[in-house]
């Protein structure tokens, strides 16, 4: 399971994440949202989890078939439409490399199959409980 802790303290909105094996991010909000700025906004940690994961996903796939991909670019940005609960991701990929045009289409579908993509299409349920 994973798991990611943070803490927010007095200091405006800038919060300590960690993750994993005592990884640290940091988060906050920009300064027209009353935040510091001082890392990115949790929405944009959402989008680069799924750009980052994609990217991620992609290169092992053309490494495991041993094809040429020298980066793989992805850029996430998504529109929520709050009365609607609705929220649409935009994800552009861009596949550098000596690739034909077949291996440039299956990587790329390789892509919507990365895990983050995966957890955003599924069925989602979130279970919160105060601790005392």
């Amino acid at each position: 399971m994973a798991k990611a802790i943070s803490i927010t303290r007095r200091e405006s909105y800038k919060t300590e994440i960690k993750t994993g094996s005592d990884h640290l991010l940091v988060a906050d909000e920009s300064f027209q949202d009353g935040g510091r700025d001082s890392g990115a906004t949790p929405t944009e940690l959402l989008a680069a989890a799924l750009a980052s994961c994609s990217t991620i996903t992609m290169k092992m796939y053309a490494d495991r078939k041993k094809w040429p991909l020298e980066e793989a670019h992805v850029t996430v940005e998504f529109k929520r439409e709050v009365k609607d609960q609705k929220t649409v991701f935009y994800k552009k990929v861009s596949l550098l490399g000596d690739l034909s045009d077949q291996q440039r289409e299956r990587i790329f579908e390789i892509s919507k199959k990365c895990p983050v993509h995966r957890i955003l299409l599924g069925e989602i349920a979130v279970k919160s409980a105060l601790k005392e």
